[in-house]
């Protein structure tokens, strides 16, 4: 049996739920598919399949159904294929899949000039000939709706039934006819996608129901309604596609922030390239101002760096020499030589884009349940509506024409569109949002999961802390305070042990001149020494100066009380004299406090996991105010996280995805903190790109603004058909109101999903 694979498509023209559901159920059913994912907000589609299969089958599929596919995954790129072409013998398009040059051939349906989606150029080509206007677009994300060809059949069919209008009055007895024409107009391109979808496998859609409802209509001779609520449908179709482009903006407006151009560096001299053309490892100059064009690694300069529009953090972060910077993001006041560190497909922002493109293919619980609940309630509603038209009449005594005419309102009432959409467009919503912000959650279920989060394990150094050591305390034990930093500094110069790294960073905030240090001698364990303006110096731990020399009582309580404080000491002696004394620590992160004092508002259990020493991390848990577990190894963190989860806990465990593997795998939901590392965004269940505290109580409060956005939008869609269906049935509403009660229902959960987009309000 061969291999299974996936192979990811970018699918246009799909805009509203039924378009998902449609192209889901006609994939699933070809020979070889084992499961099939469509996002309708990233327009893509993930088949799992075996290798055996004929990719460009799956495509020809897809665009039988009105669509336009085009494979994304592997080096060979399927071609998109018009409808016309699946079935004509046309020649296919050609395709170029790098980051910002997808050229997208796309007649079909789809007619956007050079739109931006998803970080991949489309343009229009071809010829759309009048059989091609039947086909399933539900208007551009971006640009002017009525350059779409849905937008220009809205407007055909709404010019139709005008001309039949005024015909209507002019000419009474040729009313019906002009009425049957306007219908038409807007009825035939329904009514071929109702055919194709049925034939596909699913034959209770929208377009189905549609049809039914109209022909039955123009059956009993309400042929003027019948093509009024045909355009309303049209109208409402266009409605949903411009409400879901907004949501599916909001992701790939990412793409554009990287540049087009960067300036490579080349034997001194600098060029302008495109940016997706440079390789890993190439040097470019970043001027004041300019966006960064790729990820890479300073090699020169220190600049204040904007990275609001990939982490969401409000200030610009200084940085300097072997600092890390992101594509995207914008340089402040200095000129930069910068290592590339990632190609454009691989850079943060491109990264962080698929990751979620991918997430809203993955379905959350509550969306499952829809779905299979979906698939009984159609067939139910056509049920009823048919049980409404006959029984009646037959029973009852009541007139054929307008229990009929109930019958049909009911089948519009009925579509589940809306309720269909109201999960994934508030999780895709969400999940845009989220990676907005630097917060990127791995698929609907994620992000249900973190809103019953109430207990956080966090790993000390790096997410708590800052990560490094940084000089707290200096003391001059008979030497002034920048004595004893400049003597220790020029002993350090040079090494790259991470208290060295402290001192050094310590002096160069002072702006201290350092001297020279020559006759420098490693003591393994203990410290070094070199001789300093002519004087032999020694730095190195407490113990080893007593070696050397008799510390005090009072030198002795200074240095145990630092240590007590969980500090590192190192001791400086000039010559025979103990000149001071240089405390080390691995601060909390600035937003540590107010980050866990949002977790705890919450009523979220804290508790930290660390394996280091247990009087460092007690100083550090005494500071922060939250219970410590120290000295522990991997084994330990993952079994410590059993025991929460054992004792009925919905546990996150946040870290930084490597050395804490086993309790992240333990977790109910594991966060993985960094700055766009590939662990960071590969590994765990979420994933907290800018590294801040504060973050992952944000995690949790828009995973709960989500799930009860997602209970509003299922109220909204079936409240709405159940007020319709009463009102129908009581005689009081027809065909008209009934097709708002279905496309103003999805416009309504679309719309109040896109508030999700919107930075949450502070109670």
């Amino acid at each position: 049996m061969a291999e299974a694979t996936q192979t990811r498509y970018r699918v246009e023209g799909m805009d509203c739920a039924s378009c998902a559901t449609k192209i889901d159920t006609a994939v699933r059913r070809m020979p070889g598919v084992e499961d099939v994912s469509v996002s309708v907000t990233a327009g893509t589609m993930t088949v799992r399949h075996n290798g055996e299969i004929d990719l460009s089958a799956i495509a020809r599929k897809v665009t039988g159904l009105g669509y336009s596919a085009s494979q994304l995954a592997g080096k060979q790129a399927a071609p998109a294929l018009e409808p016309e072409a699946a079935c004509c013998g046309h020649d296919h398009h050609t395709h170029d899949h790098r980051l910002g040059h997808h050229r997208h051939a796309d007649p079909a349906d789809h007619t956007h000039s050079g739109h931006s989606h998803g970080g991949h150029q489309h343009m229009a080509s071809g010829e759309g000939g009048a059989s091609q206007q039947a086909l399933h677009d539900h208007g551009p994300a971006t640009g002017a709706w009525w350059s779409s060809r849905k937008g220009k059949l809205t407007i055909v069919s709404g010019a139709a039934l005008v001309v039949a209008y005024v015909l209507g009055h002019l000419v009474p007895s040729i009313a019906p006819y002009a009425f049957i024409v306007a219908l038409l107009v807007g009825l035939v391109p329904i009514a071929r996608r109702a055919i194709m979808a049925a034939i596909a496998g699913t034959p209770f859609s929208i377009e189905m129901l549609m049809t039914i409802a109209a022909v039955g209509a123009v059956i009993i001779d309400a042929g003027e309604e019948a093509a009024a609520v045909v355009f309303l449908f049209l109208v409402g179709e266009l409605l949903e596609g411009v409400a879901a482009g907004k949501a599916r903006q909001s992701i790939q407006s990412l793409a554009a922030l990287v540049p087009k151009e960067a300036l490579l560096e080349e034997n001194g001299q600098t060029r302008a390239v495109l940016a997706e053309s440079l390789a890993v490892g190439a040097t470019i100059l970043v001027r004041p101002g300019d966006r960064i064009a790729a990820d890479g690694v300073i090699l020169s300069g220190d600049s204040a760096i904007d990275e609001a529009p990939v982490t969401g953090e409000s200030t610009p972060v200084r940085k300097g020499v072997d600092d890390n910077v992101f594509a995207g993001t914008i340089n402040g006041d200095a000129a930069l030589r910068v290592r590339v560190t990632a190609a454009a497909a691989d850079n943060t922002i491109a990264r962080v884009v698929k990751l979620v493109e991918e997430a809203q293919e993955s379905k959350a619980p509550t969306e499952r349940f829809i779905d299979r609940f979906s698939r009984y309630y159609t067939p139910s509603v056509v049920v009823v509506g048919a049980l409404v038209a006959i029984i009646p009449p037959l029973l009852l005594g009541g007139v054929w024409g307008e229990w009929v005419y109930k019958g049909l309102a009911i089948l519009l009432i009925g579509c589940p569109c809306a309720l269909v959409i109201s999960t994934p467009a508030a999780i895709a919503a969400s999940l845009s949002a989220g990676a907005r912000r630097g917060l990127l959650m791995k698929g609907g279920a994620v992000l249900e999961a973190l809103g019953t989060v109430n207990a956080v394990a966090l790993d000390k150094t790096g997410t708590l802390t800052e990560g490094k050591p940084k000089v707290t305390d200096i003391i001059g034990f008979g030497h002034s305070q920048t004595d004893v930093l400049t003597y220790a500094a020029a002993l350090e110069t040079g090494s790259n042990h991470p208290l060295a790294k402290a001192i050094l960073g310590g002096a160069a905030a002072d702006k201290l001149l350092i001297p020279a240090a020559s006759d420098a001698r490693a003591m393994g364990g203990k410290g070094v020494t070199a001789t300093v303006d002519g004087k032999a110096a020694f730095l190195g731990s407490p113990e080893a100066a007593g070696e050397r020399l008799t510390l005090s009582a009072e030198q002795t309580a200074r240095i145990t009380a630092l240590n007590d404080e969980g500090k590192t000491v190192s001791v400086l002696i000039i010559g025979e004299t103990l000149a001071g004394a240089i405390a080390m620590r691995d601060e909390p992160r600035a937003d540590a406090k107010s980050g866990l004092t949002a977790l705890t508002n919450a009523g979220v259990r804290i508790i930290m996991l660390t394996g280091d020493n247990r009087r460092t991390a007690t100083a550090i848990g005494c500071e922060l105010g939250i219970e410590v577990r120290a000295e522990l190894m991997p084994q330990d963190k993952q079994r410590i996280v059993g025991d929460l989860k054992n004792a009925g806990l919905v546990v996150a465990k946040v870290g930084d995805g490597i050395n804490d593997a086993p309790a992240l795998a333990a977790a109910d939901i594991g966060i993985a903190m960094g700055g766009g590392t590939d662990v960071a965004l590969e590994t765990a269940d979420a994933a907290v790109l800018h590294g801040r505290v504060g973050d992952v109580a944000e995690m949790i409060k828009l995973s709960k603004r989500t799930m009860g956005n997602i209970r509003q939008n299922i109220a909204i869609a079936l409240g709405l058909k159940a007020v319709f269906l009463v009102t129908t049935i009581a005689g009081i509403t027809g065909l008209w109101p009934a097709i708002l009660a279905d496309t103003g229902a999805t416009v309504l959960v679309t719309l109040n999903a896109l508030r999700l987009l919107a930075p949450a309000r502070e109670a």
